[in-house]
C-alpha cells in the first residue's frame, strides 16, 4: 500500500493487469452493473457456475447507464447477477427498524424464495397478479422496494452494512436465489474513524498523514487553474445575472464552492450525469442564459454525443471549463485529460483554447 497512486505503484482503481481479483477495470462511475451483467451472461453461455456481483454507490445511481443496465438485467429472469447498492449518504432511504431487519433475513432465505416460486407456478394468472400486488404493498410499507422490483429484481433491504451479523447471512442467502437480486445496504462514509466521519470529502482520497493527528492544513498553496476559474466565474456572475454554473457532482474539484455559496440560485450540481449536464446547458443557452459547465476533461467524454448534437450543431453559447486537462499523475490513465484537444477540434462551431498562465486563463474564459 506504500506505493498506492505513485509512479510504478498500485493503481487507485481496479486494474485487470494488476491483480486477478480486479475483475474489471473501473474509475469512471456507474459502470459496474453493465459490466457485471455482461460477465453473468458470458458465464451462462459458457455453462459456468457462479454469480457476478456489482457494487455501486448511491451517487453513481444518478447516472443513466446504471438504470439502462438495471432495465436490461431485469428481463433476464435466470441471470446469476447480484447488485449491491452501497448507500452511504442516506440519499435513497434509511433502514426502518427491527421489522425491516427481520424482513431482510426472511426475504433472502430459501424458504421464502421457494414458497414464492411455488405459488407463482400453482396460482392461475389473476390470482398470481393479486398475490404479487399484495406482496408489493406489504414490502412497500417498510422499504423502497417498488422501483427495483419493477425493474425485475428481487429487492432486499435496506440493511445496516456495518452489521456483519446481518450482512453476511443475507449475502449467503442471496447467493442461492434464482434470478437477479438487489441488496440495498446503508453505510456511513469513514465509519470507525471520527475525523473521516466528520469530513468525508476531505478524507475521500488523501495522501499520507498521521491517523492520530489527521490531515493537517497546509500553508498558502500556489494558485491553481481551478482556483483562477472559480474566482473568474464569481466575478462574471456578479456582473451578469445570466451566468450560471453547472457541475456533474464535482463542486470541490472544479472550484465551484464559493460560487455555490454566493449564487445558490444559479448553481446546479446535476449529479453524476454528464450527458444530462451538457444538454441541460444547451437548454439554458437556448433561452438566453450563459451556462458554464465545469467538468473534468475525462468526464466530458461521457457527454460527447450531447456536445455535438445538442450544443455544437445548434451553435449554442455554452462555455465548457475543462479541469484536469493533460496528464494528471496520481489518478492514472483513466483520469488523464489527454484526448480533449483531439476530440474537440473536429466539432463544428467549437473554439478550443488552452491557457499558458493564470492571466491567459481569465482572458480566455472572458472571451468564451
Amino acid at each position: 500500500m506504500s506505493t498506492l497512486r505513485q509512479w510504478n505503484g498500485l493503481s487507485g482503481f481496479p486494474r485487470r493487469s494488476e491483480s486477478q481479483f480486479d475483475a474489471f477495470g473501473t474509475a469512471h462511475s456507474s459502470t459496474s452493473i453493465s459490466a457485471a451483467l455482461g460477465m453473468a451472461v458470458a458465464s451462462q453461455l459458457k455453462g459456468e457456475q457462479g454469480r457476478a456481483i456489482a457494487v455501486i454507490g448511491d451517487g453513481a445511481m444518478t447516472a443513466g447507464e446504471a438504470f439502462e443496465a438495471l432495465n436490461n438485467a431485469g428481463v433476464c429472469e435466470d441471470i446469476p447477477l447480484i447488485v449491491i447498492l452501497n448507500d452511504n449518504d442516506m440519499s435513497i432511504s434509511p433502514p426502518v427498524g427491527a421489522l425491516n431487519r427481520y424482513l431482510a433475513k426472511l426475504m433472502s432465505g430459501r424458504f421464502y424464495a421457494s414458497a414464492k416460486e411455488g405459488m407463482r407456478k400453482m396460482l392461475p394468472p389473476p390470482m398470481r397478479e393479486l398475490a404479487h400486488k399484495l406482496e408489493e404493498h406489504a414490502k412497500g410499507m417498510v422499504m423502497p422496494a417498488t422501483l427495483f422490483e419493477e425493474f425485475g429484481f428481487n429487492y432486499i433491504g435496506p440493511i445496516d452494512g456495518h452489521d456483519l451479523d446481518l450482512l453476511i447471512p443475507t449475502l449467503q442467502n442471496i447467493r442461492g436465489l434464482r434470478g437477479p437480486q438487489f441488496l440495498h445496504v446503508v453505510t456511513k462514509k469513514g465509519q470507525g474513524y471520527k475525523l473521516a466521519e466528520a469530513d468525508p470529502v476531505l478524507y475521500h482520497g488523501p495522501g499520507k498523514f498521521n491517523p492520530h493527528e489527521g490531515i493537517k492544513a497546509g500553508g498558502a498553496a500556489k494558485k491553481t487553474y481551478t482556483k483562477v476559474f472559480g474566482e473568474w466565474l464569481c466575478d462574471a456572475a456578479e456582473l451578469d445575472p445570466r451566468v450560471v454554473g453547472i457541475t456533474p457532482a464535482m463542486r470541490e474539484g472544479s472550484g465551484l464552492v464559493e460560487f455555490e455559496r454566493r449564487f445558490p440560485q444559479r448553481y446546479f450540481d446535476v449529479g453524476i450525469a454528464e450527458q444530462h449536464a451538457v444538454t441541460f446547458a444547451g437548454g439554458l443557452a437556448a433561452e438566453g442564459l450563459k451556462p458554464v459547465v465545469a467538468i473534468y476533461s475525462t468526464f466530458l467524454q461521457r457527454g460527447y454525443d450531447q456536445l455535438i448534437h445538442d450544443v455544437a450543431l445548434q451553435n449554442l453559447p455554452v462555455v465548457f471549463a475543462l479541469d484536469r486537462a493533460g496528464l494528471v499523475g496520481a489518478d492514472g490513465a483513466t483520469h488523464a485529460g489527454a484526448y480533449d484537444i483531439a476530440y474537440l477540434r473536429c466539432i463544428p462551431n467549437m473554439v478550443v483554447m488552452t491557457p499558458g498562465d493564470e492571466n491567459e486563463c481569465r482572458q480566455m474564459l472572458h472571451t468564451g
